[in-house]
């Protein structure tokens, strides 16, 4: 087993648009955010995705590398390289059409890893979301898995296909990331303390909510720990979902509790623990939007605040 992450996910170009009019095009898609952000953060990762060789594909390849993140090979093979065109409100909030093909094909060139990521668009989207899901079978012996469903309601035609194959990933993960809107949508008839309790009885470790300006909770065997959101002044949400994932995830490795052979001391995690790893992410995520789009925080920045 190394000591390194694995990152497995949608890799886009985000088209900025308000009243018809292409305000710049920046590079996004949740898991690669991730990956961005564990690499700003010094730690080693493999990033597994499907872009094509083309010019916003290698700008992509450029931003990946940039931040001390390998590209798995064989990530290089689509037809084209996705994108998200998200069209801007008077409001700032934003409407997304996604042009994306998610697949995935053999093997990644990799050593089991001591922690496996995905979420997003790559745990729903036909064909890749079954390839998706087969890896995370394949290195749940040696990892950690980690999962954020990170719901794109433009991209789901059957909602009760969509929620059983999220459900399915829940099962398999160890920890597992969702925001309130999230649970919302994938069960209106319930809280969303009432689906991540739910959701934990299903196998994770730690199930974490985001709440936007409202904080966050996490539940574990031992409880439910509850962390204030901090106080800073808001650019923009892009990313702040992803920077917590990333928060989780380094401090839990901190912690050295990521690797197969230490699920067990993942579940026995107690409130003083989860508390110290859910402020960490809260802060991550404090820092992304506090900048201008998905802009994750490096060790320094998070050390300071």
């Amino acid at each position: 087993m190394t000591n390194r992450a694995l990152v497995i996910g949608e890799a886009l170009i985000d088209i900025v648009q308000r009243d018809g009019r292409v305000l710049g095009e920046h590079v996004g898609g949740s898991p690669l955010n991730v990956a961005i952000g564990l690499g700003r953060l010094g730690r080693d990762v493999d990033f597994l995705t499907h872009v094509a060789d083309d010019e916003r594909g290698r700008r992509i390849v450029e931003h990946v590398e940039a931040s001390g993140v390998r590209l798995v090979p064989g990530s290089v093979t689509a037809e084209r390289t996705p994108t998200a065109e998200a069209r801007l409100d008077d409001t700032g909030a934003a409407q997304y059409t996604f042009d994306i093909d998610w697949r995935l094909s053999g093997t990644p060139e990799v050593a089991p890893p001591l922690t496996v990521h995905t979420g997003s668009i790559a745990g729903f989207l036909d064909p890749g979301c079954l390839a998706t899901a087969a890896l995370l079978d394949a290195y749940r012996l040696s990892a950690t898995v980690t999962y954020d469903p990170n719901v794109r309601p433009a991209l789901i035609e059957d909602h009760d296909q969509a929620v059983n194959r999220i459900e399915r990933l829940v099962e398999k993960a160890d920890v597992v990331k969702a925001s309130d809107e999230d649970l919302r949508w994938i069960d209106p008839t319930r809280t969303p303390e009432q689906v991540a309790t739910a959701w934990q009885s299903l196998g994770p470790s730690i199930v974490a909510v985001t709440m936007g300006g409202d904080g966050a909770f996490a539940i574990s065997a031992a409880g439910t720990v509850r962390v204030a959101a901090r106080k800073v002044d808001v650019v923009d949400t892009v990313g702040a979902g992803d920077s917590f994932m990333t928060g989780l995830v380094d401090a839990l490795w901190s912690l050295d509790l990521l690797g197969g052979d230490k699920r067990a001391d993942l579940k026995r995690i107690d409130d003083d623990a989860l508390t110290g790893v859910l402020s960490h992410a809260v802060l991550a995520s404090a820092l992304t939007v506090s900048k201008a789009g998905a802009d994750l925080p490096d060790r320094a920045a998070l050390q300071m605040g």
